[in-house]
């Protein structure tokens, strides 16, 4: 069924309103007067309504019955990921959404290949919003998990640190796995994984990230390439979560 974000404060007295941008995916998915679809208003919870009116620039739906959604992980994940040169980024935004990823952050290391600023980081934050929202219509989240840029490692760091379990996946770990840490922390309300970039973190990054709290842990014997890092431990942790 089509789904549709619609902001909390458009949706009251039994009807949920639609912008001018809804209006015209409606009109693309050829949905008339009388049909049927989802509206979630970002705080999960998922609206079924039955179309009454659109015109050009706005539409009407009345609402049938509301219900919580159930796309939302008990557990949230906030990833951490570097900047990655092409779309690398773009894709990684996607699956992670549709992995239950609850935020996403990009921020900045010695060895990044990329390194947007200004417009061109503005532009980029942009278009990985718009994907992040794409991607929690089409998987059926309950919320848009945010995508935002910090300006320096160390930040990234100190923000990831606030989590009740902060990981740092870093290649050169050979003594503990995620899964170790996971089993000692049953029930974590909140947990963040910061991934690096192409040629991973060096070591003094590491060395600062677990000072200030972060867990190192390996995700194998392999390495995994920046774009895949991400995504195996964010499909690691929601597996042991229960929430695969």
């Amino acid at each position: 069924m089509a789904r549709f974000f619609v902001s909390a404060s458009n949706i009251f007295g039994g009807v949920a309103y639609l912008s001018s941008s809804d209006t015209e995916h409606l009109r693309s998915l050829r949905i008339r007067n009388g049909e049927v679809f989802t509206v979630c208003d970002g705080n999960g919870n998922d609206y079924n309504c039955v179309l009454n009116r659109m015109d050009h620039d706005s539409a009407e739906a009345t609402i049938l019955s509301r219900t919580p959604s159930v796309g939302e992980p008990a557990v949230h994940v906030t990833l951490f990921m570097a900047y990655a040169k092409g779309d690398k980024n773009d894709h990684v935004v996607q699956k992670a959404v549709e992995l239950g990823a609850g935020a996403i952050v990009l921020f900045p290391c010695r060895r990044c290949v990329a390194r947007p600023e200004g417009n061109a980081l503005i532009k980029r934050v942009l278009r990985l919003s718009r994907i992040a929202e794409e991607a929690a219509k089409q998987c059926g989240r309950g919320r848009i998990p945010t995508v935002t840029a910090l300006d320096s490692f160390e930040e990234a760091v100190a923000r990831a640190a606030e989590a009740d379990v902060p990981l740092l996946c870093y290649e050169n770990e050979t003594d503990t796995g995620l899964k170790q840490i996971l089993d000692t922390r049953a029930g974590a309300g909140t947990i963040s994984v910061m991934c690096g970039p192409e040629g991973g973190f060096d070591a003094a990054e590491a060395e600062l990230a677990v000072a200030r709290g972060l867990r190192s842990v390996t995700l194998g014997k392999r390495i995994l390439r920046c774009e895949t890092a991400p995504l195996a431990a964010l499909t690691a942790i929601m597996f042991q979560t229960g929430e695969l």
